[in-house]
């Protein structure tokens, strides 16, 4: 059978390893690159094996984008309830592999799940590499090691932490190394840490941490951590992970700290940035949107210094939620990236492709356009270097390649969100008598006729009820 090439010419090339844009070709052979610039010809082809044409003139052609902070079993959730409780197993499994190829649409050939609902992200991962499941190379954790006091144990104690939860409840070092070696056993890539939510202390002793990291890496797996405080990232690095995500608050010290180990740090701006500047649009709650506010304010100096410091940065961005739906905002973080952390769009670039290789268990095999890499590429209408922002719109990425494949998505993916189900609501606000009286009074002023809401509130109440038709498409039985 003869060899499949396709030679992708007339674009400009954005190599992802930062070097400059050239105007050149890119030659694909099979699932591998065989050739950009010189040599990158249909001369290099041998005679009788068929060739493919992509005409990339005025485009510009890239290393897909590479999400290393994506969950796939949030099912763009608006809370922390749904995320956690209503839908089955089954079901979030196959929103979730639906779900997948709206993340490859938006030319994101790679994610890195850190974390999710039980051992969906193995399956995930082994679909596509099976081709059941069209969708972006992936690697993935289980569910986040969490102690009392850290992210994942949100509920009252008489609740307690779900076996449906993202997080596991470990609040001794023997338990916390239990989870790691029955993780590992269950095929997880790496394993995922969750300190205190918002950096207010540490979660793990310096201890834990690092007996939890030497069995990790003695079980020939990597470790990442949700740390934002200066502590937990002081001692995430003394113990020896592989990454470490966010990273609001750090001081000097250990800025130069992290910059001298070379670990990465994914900042994952994107979620809290989108509940900051786009509350009004979403409707989130006042208290959340001015915490947020603040937590990007205080960011962005000390994301600057680490930055000057020569810290390494990786893009990721907390798609899953309702704010972060899949296929809409994950090239938003290398805008993010330039201007809260002072990359150029180049920097930016990279840390959203050959940088975050690593944590999708790609390290020299994609995220850059080379000879040997796996053609996984993108060809974008504008030019991302001049303005990182064109990204961010999905309709400017025109082709997906993944594997030397050039991928077909289905006419109405775009227009189709099929999500966990949604919470159990009876009412948005209390209803007094008063209220009612009022509302027939302002009915005019409304617009509304005699429903007791704003327009606003009307979209906002259409909108969830449109959401929960969309999971009950899911969970309805036949």
């Amino acid at each position: 059978m003869a060899s499949e090439w396709m030679l992708i010419h007339g674009g400009t090339v954005v190599r992802g390893d930062g070097s400059p844009p050239e105007a050149t070709a890119v030659l694909v052979h099979g699932d591998r690159i065989a050739a950009v610039g010189e040599g990158a010809t249909a001369d290099a082809v041998p005679r009788g094996e068929p060739l493919k044409r992509l005409d990339a003139t005025g485009r510009t052609v890239m290393p897909g984008l590479i999400d290393a902070h994506c969950h796939m079993t949030y099912g763009e959730s608006l809370t922390s309830e749904e995320i956690d409780l209503y839908t089955s197993v089954e079901s979030r499994t196959l929103i979730a592999a639906w779900n997948m190829q709206k993340v490859l649409r938006a030319g994101v050939t790679a994610i890195s799940q850190p974390g999710g609902s039980f051992y969906i992200g193995v399956g995930l991962r082994e679909g596509v590499r099976a081709g059941i499941v069209n969708g972006p190379r992936m690697w993935t954790a289980g569910r986040y090691i969490t102690t009392s006091n850290g992210l994942s144990d949100p509920y009252p104690e008489a609740v307690g932490v779900p076996e449906s939860g993202l997080g596991v409840l470990a609040n001794t070092l023997a338990e916390m190394r239990e989870q790691v070696r029955l993780q590992v056993k269950n095929g997880v890539d790496f394993i995922k840490l969750a300190d205190s939510p918002y950096g207010q202390w540490q979660a793990f002793s310096d201890d834990e941490l690092k007996s939890i990291t030497d069995l990790t890496h003695q079980l020939r797996r990597k470790i990442t951590i949700h740390a934002r405080g200066s502590d937990e990232v002081r001692a995430s690095v003394r113990a020896g992970v592989d990454w470490i995500m966010h990273g609001n608050h750090m001081s000097d010290d250990v800025i130069d700290e992290l910059a001298a180990s070379r670990i990465p740090l994914v900042p994952t701006l994107l979620l809290i940035a989108n509940l900051a500047d786009f509350a009004h649009v979403c409707g989130v709650p006042p208290r959340l949107r001015d915490g947020c506010r603040r937590v990007m304010e205080q960011s962005a100096p000390v994301l600057h210094k680490a930055h000057e410091a020569g810290v390494v940065f990786v893009a990721g961005t907390d798609s899953g939620f309702g704010v972060t739906p899949y296929g809409e905002w994950h090239a938003r973080e290398l805008q993010l990236l330039v201007e809260y952390a002072g990359l150029s769009p180049l920097e930016a670039i990279t840390a959203g492709t050959k940088a975050a290789a690593p944590m999708a268990g790609l390290e020299g095999e994609a995220g850059e356009l080379a000879p040997g890499m796996l053609a996984d590429l993108i060809v974008v209408h504008g030019d991302p270097v001049a303005d990182i922002g064109v990204l961010t719109d999905k309709r400017n990425i025109e082709t997906v390649v993944l594997g030397g494949r050039v991928v077909e998505f289905p006419a109405e993916l775009d227009a189709v969100h099929h999500t966990n189900e949604s919470a159990r609501t009876y009412s948005r606000r209390i209803l007094t008598y008063r209220d009612v009286e009022e509302s027939r009074g302002a009915s005019e002023d409304r617009g509304t006729g005699d429903l007791p809401w704003t327009r606003q509130e009307g979209r906002e109440l259409a909108s969830e009820l449109r959401a929960q038709e969309m999971g009950a498409r899911i969970v309805a039985p036949g």
